[in-house]
């Protein structure tokens, strides 16, 4: 296996003469080589630091378990796509349920990262102060 494109590998002539009959069959498929993305860590911590608030919030220990809300996300990645879901829970126990299909390659952990940060800001706009996140990843 190789991380270069088809077009790279068949242009060598030590590889060409066993790859040929696999280009004239793959060339029937419209086969195209395309990159792998990078895995874009940096975008979640950016939006971690960009949506987390700078001011200490004192809080009473009797309420520390009054207004949280619960997010879970999951996500899948196979080779027709890649998608997540997401369910997040108000303290009144009312749930919101996502399904969500990426129209880009991603990895589990890739989909459960988008994910994540949908649900985030989903619970942005709906102004929640308090929530805890649970995930399998």
């Amino acid at each position: 296996l190789t991380d270069k494109p088809l077009k790279q590998v068949l242009a060598k002539p030590e590889t060409s003469g066993r790859l040929i009959k696999w280009s004239v069959k793959l060339g029937e498929y419209d086969v195209k080589f395309e990159a792998r993305p990078a895995i874009k860590s940096q975008v979640l911590a950016d939006f971690v630091g960009d949506n987390t608030p700078t001011e200490c919030i004192e809080e009473n220990p009797s309420e520390n378990e009054k207004g949280i809300w619960k997010l879970s996300v999951d996500g899948s990645s196979c080779i027709t796509g890649s998608g997540a879901g997401l369910v997040l829970m108000s303290p009144d126990g009312w749930t919101l349920e996502y399904a969500l299909r990426f129209k880009f390659k991603a990895t589990n952990n890739e989909a459960e990262w988008e994910s994540l940060i949908a649900g985030l800001t989903i619970a942005k706009h709906l102004e929640v102060q308090k929530m805890e996140v649970s995930s399998d990843s």
